[in-house]
């Protein structure tokens, strides 16, 4: 069970975006994409069979999760996250500092 998830807002702690929070709009393997975190600008050519202009374009680029926690909305910061499970069975994500349950 992975403790950053698509659709989580999280809270960077490294980099040059850090202390900043977003939406987690993809995972590939240890690196997640941060909606509007981390953006660069890319050159590219134009494309005519994809009808993609060419120019400069912006675009978010992914951070490695190590550098990333769960935002925790009751106190306004990045919190660490733990498995547990429930006695229904179900394995859920809770954080560390309070034990709250972040999948709901």
């Amino acid at each position: 069970m992975n403790r950053i998830r698509k659709g989580d807002t999280v809270f960077v702690v490294a980099g040059k975006n850090k202390g900043q929070h977003g939406e987690v709009t993809r995972v590939v393997g240890d690196r997640v994409f941060v909606q509007n975190i981390n953006m660069v600008k890319r050159h590219t050519k134009p494309n005519p069979q994809l009808q993609q202009p060419g120019g400069i374009v912006e675009r978010e680029a992914p951070i490695h999760i190590s550098n990333v926690m769960l935002y925790d909305l009751a106190t306004g910061k990045g919190a660490r996250v733990g498995h547990k499970t429930l006695g229904d069975g179900r394995k859920v994500r809770v954080f560390r500092s309070n034990g709250e349950v972040v999948d709901a």
